[in-house]
């Protein structure tokens, strides 16, 4: 099958289009560099034609309120797009839990973009997933100095992109679930810990202390970013993945 893969240069879409392209199908990647542009809809129309499936992993520029106008042009564009194309099957990346997170500008923003697919024209699926392994060592650095980490107690369930990547092409591949599919890590950890785990495992002596009020995961409570008993847990543990990427 012929699949559109927009944001397919990116950290999850580049590995998108290699797993569609070494299991058979045709995978276009769509992103700014291929001349497709969300938000003006240039090149959308060529980039969708003859697509079945249109896999969206674009990300906004911004998490601030920007984010919001970005996710609900690009969502039109694209939704708009699709059905003059003919396209079949719409599917995006969302976050798990993140329409219980409304104090948080870009969670509000990717639940509208989830809004929006469900009102289109179009059969769609939605695979939220939890945070990456690929975005901690960010996390930390947003709430530290050469000191210190400073990190919230909030409760994670953090998985390997090559397993986002994974469901998203099962997803992509198979029919509409006019719903929603949650995928998660196989543990669930405090942040403030998983700061500790991921210093250690880089030889870095930097205390990492518990502040609730520290970064954007601090507007979290409970078990909200954690995956419910109906996900899907992939295989891929954080400490073996640390091992392996260092």
């Amino acid at each position: 099958m012929k699949l559109t893969v927009i944001g397919g240069t990116g950290l999850i879409g580049s590995q998108v289009v290699r797993e569609l392209a070494a299991a058979g199908h045709e995978a276009v990647p769509a992103a700014p560099s291929t001349g497709v542009d969300l938000l003006t809809g240039e090149g959308l129309d060529q980039a969708l034609t003859g697509a079945e499936t249109v896999v969206n992993v674009a990300n906004s520029p911004t998490f601030d309120a920007a984010s919001l106008d970005f996710f609900r042009i690009a969502t039109g564009n694209l939704l708009a797009a699709g059905e003059r194309a003919g396209v079949r099957h719409q599917v995006i990346l969302s976050i798990v839990g993140v329409d219980q997170v409304p104090q948080l500008d870009y969670y509000r923003a990717k639940t509208l973009q989830e809004e929006l697919l469900r009102q289109g024209p179009t059969p769609y699926s939605i695979v939220r997933a939890t945070q990456f392994f690929e975005f901690v060592d960010a996390v930390l650095s947003w709430t530290s100095d050469e000191s210190a980490v400073r990190l919230p107690a909030t409760r994670v369930q953090p998985m390997a992109a090559a397993d986002v990547v994974d469901a998203v092409v099962d997803v992509a591949t198979g029919e509409p679930l006019n719903g929603v599919r949650d995928v998660a890590g196989p543990e669930v950890f405090p942040l403030d810990e998983l700061g500790r785990i991921t210093l250690a495992a880089r030889h870095d002596g930097r205390p990492v202390r518990t502040d609730d009020t520290a970064g954007m995961f601090a507007a979290v409570t409970g078990d909200v970013l954690t995956a419910g008993p109906g996900a899907h847990l992939a295989p891929t543990h954080y400490r073996d993945w640390l091992r392996d990427t260092r």
